[in-house]
């Protein structure tokens, strides 16, 4: 093995943890009192249901976490990835998202973007029928900034990547859903 070779593989060796540490979620968690990782998501929370947004409650954040950031989406949608709520600007000492918190027009801490249904707010799973089981990705970042820089109205992939910019830590969990 070439010296150069070798300081890059050390190189590698010594950054993976780090960078693991940051998008490790033992340490910051993400959860919901109605549904379990990797569990089926409840029908009311679906567009089947009363397509409200789920309780949702997190802890373990990194001390530099200045605000949150909670994405919602669907990567088994048939035309690629589906973004069903992006939840932002939501402060640091703020650790829970209580049911029906994605619905428009409520006052609040936070701001919500435009889903991939056209709307502010949240859309509950609502999978082609037959389609098979899709997940549906819940995700937590804490942020490093207390604002994040948007136009008005931004869309749910907008939030997502300014979001990224500024991320410290992330945690995922995930619900099933299938008609």
């Amino acid at each position: 093995m070439r010296r150069r070779d070798f300081i890059l593989l050390l190189s590698a060796s010594i950054m993976a943890p780090l960078v693991a540490h940051a998008q490790d979620n033992n340490f910051m968690k993400l959860r919901s009192t109605d549904f379990t990782n990797g569990a089926s998501i409840p029908r009311r929370f679906t567009c089947d249901g009363e397509d409200l947004s789920p309780p949702l409650a997190w802890g373990g954040a990194p001390a530099a976490t200045r605000s949150f950031d909670l994405l919602c989406d669907d990567p088994d949608a048939p035309g690629g990835t589906w973004h069903h709520w992006a939840v932002y600007d939501i402060p640091a000492d703020q650790m829970e998202l209580a049911e029906n918190a994605g619905r428009s027009g409520s006052s609040r801490t936070f701001k919500q973007a435009v889903n991939d249904f056209q709307k502010p707010g949240y859309g509950g799973p609502c999978p082609p029928h037959g389609h098979g089981i899709h997940h549906y990705r819940f995700r937590l970042l804490a942020l490093s900034i207390e604002r994040l820089t948007l136009r008005d109205k931004p869309s749910c992939g907008e939030v997502e990547q300014e979001a990224r910019k500024h991320a410290v830590a992330e945690t995922t969990l995930v619900g099933v859903y299938q008609r």
